[in-house]
C-alpha cells in the first residue's frame, strides 16, 4: 500500500462516535494505511493548512456540524478526496452529496473489506503514487466510443489514455451496463445490480447516476449515443464509435 517513498497513505477518520473511530483507524492501520482519528471538523483544521492527509473518511451526521458541508470545505481548501460515511435514513443528502461530487459512499453498516477497497480505489483515481498499479496492458478492456473500461482496474480511460473518475456507485452502473450491450435493462434490475448500498434509494438516485455518467461519456450528453433511455422501459447501452 506504501508509495515508493515508503509512505504509508494517511487518511483523516472524522466521526463523533469514539468507538467507531477507533475501529475503523485500527482496520485502515492493519490495511496498510496511516488512519489520523478525528472526532469533527475543528479538530482536522487544527492540523493546520498543511494537515498532512491524502484522503478524509466523513461520518454526514456529525454532531454538532453537517458533514455534506465540512467534506466540501476540505475539498475546497485542501483539494483532498472525500468518501462519506452514511445511515440508511440519509436518502436526500446522499443525492445531494452525488451531485455535488463526493467521491464515494457507504452504508453504516459497512463491510470492512469493501471500504478499504473502496478508500484504495478513490486513492488511486487522485493519483496517490501508493496506489498505482502497472500493467494495463494485460487488463481486460471494453472500447467505446474511444473510452475504454478496465474491468481489472475498475476505471474508465480517456481516448488520451488519462483517467476518467468515475465513484464507485458510478464505476458498478456503467460496467454493468457495458456488459450488457444492446439489451434494454429496467431500473429495478439497475437497482438490484447496484447492491446493500443504494437498495434504499428511490429512482431519483438511478436519474442522478445516468445525468453524471452521460457528461462523462458522451460529447452531447443530451443527445446520448451510448446511454440511452427507452422510455418507460428503461436504460440500453449501445456500443460503437461515435461520429
Amino acid at each position: 500500500m506504501e508509495d515508493p517513498q515508503g509512505k504509508r497513505p494517511v487518511v483523516a477518520v472524522i466521526d463523533d462516535d469514539a468507538n467507531l473511530r477507533r475501529t475503523v483507524a485500527a482496520l485502515l492501520s492493519e490495511s496498510g494505511f496511516e488512519a489520523v482519528p478525528l472526532a469533527d471538523g475543528a479538530a482536522f483544521h487544527a492540523r493546520g493548512p498543511e494537515p498532512g492527509v491524502d484522503l478524509a473518511l466523513i461520518d454526514l451526521r456529525l454532531a454538532n456540524e453537517n458533514g455534506l458541508e465540512l467534506a466540501l470545505a476540505l475539498r475546497r481548501r485542501h483539494g483532498l478526496p472525500i468518501v462519506m460515511l452514511t445511515g440508511r435514513g440519509d436518502d436526500t443528502d446522499r443525492i445531494e452529496g452525488l451531485e455535488t461530487g463526493a467521491d464515494d459512499y457507504m452504508m453504516k453498516p459497512f463491510n470492512p473489506r469493501e471500504l478499504v477497497a473502496r478508500i484504495r480505489a478513490v486513492l488511486r483515481r487522485a493519483g496517490h503514487p501508493g496506489m498505482a498499479t502497472p500493467d494495463r496492458d494485460a487488463a481486460r478492456l471494453i472500447a467505446f466510443g474511444g473510452l475504454r473500461l478496465d474491468l481489472d482496474r475498475r476505471d474508465l480511460v480517456g481516448a488520451d489514455g488519462t483517467e476518467i473518475a468515475l465513484t464507485n456507485a458510478e464505476y458498478r452502473l456503467l460496467e454493468y451496463l457495458v456488459l450488457n450491450p444492446g439489451r434494454v435493462i429496467p431500473r429495478p434490475e439497475l437497482m438490484a445490480e447496484l447492491g446493500a448500498d443504494l437498495n434504499h434509494y428511490g429512482d431519483r438516485t438511478i436519474d442522478v447516476l445516468i445525468l453524471r455518467l452521460r457528461r462523462k461519456i458522451e460529447p452531447v450528453p443530451s443527445k446520448p449515443v451510448h446511454l440511452q433511455t427507452r422510455r418507460g422501459q428503461g436504460y440500453i447501452f449501445i456500443t460503437g464509435s461515435m461520429r
